[in-house]
């Protein structure tokens, strides 16, 4: 009888064993929908218009035999650090390109001017038959 009160003695019956595992499926579900959720949800919160940008590889320019033309914050434009106006811009560009056996324009544009002054200067140069132009930039300083 000493056996049968304290459940210790040797007729005691085992049940399963106990499983420390984790179960990681309903963690795993949980994910998957949220990232369903996700991939639905994300082009329709996107704002703005819808653009599609270029891919490009930047790398820099040789200074090869070209023409700078540069634009300043007023929008005044220089050719070779000689202001001219857009009228005389339109009229010589194509001149000065062939005196000098130019192949191609670069453009620098000043980053406060608006983008129409740098605008009306590239059609001018496709007006005037020059499709080989370059927008220049300065390399951008990382430390920022």
């Amino acid at each position: 009888m000493a056996g049968s009160f304290g459940g210790g003695g040797l007729g005691r019956r085992r049940g399963p064993a106990v499983n420390a595992d984790v179960n990681i499926t309903p963690l795993v579900d949980v994910a998957l929908v949220l990232l369903i959720i996700f991939m639905i949800t994300a082009p329709i919160m996107q704002g703005g218009i819808d653009v599609q940008l270029p891919e490009a590889k930047a790398t820099p320019l040789a200074a090869k035999d070209g023409v700078v033309v540069s634009v300043n914050r007023q929008g005044r434009i220089y050719v070779d650090d000689i202001p001219v106006s857009l009228a005389e811009f339109r009229a010589t560009v194509r001149r000065i390109m062939d005196q000098r056996n130019a192949s191609s324009v670069y453009v620098r544009g000043d980053r406060g001017t608006p983008y129409g002054n740098v605008i009306r200067v590239i059609a001018a140069l496709h007006e005037a038959g020059i499709t080989s132009a370059g927008l220049v930039t300065q390399e951008e300083d990382i430390s920022r």
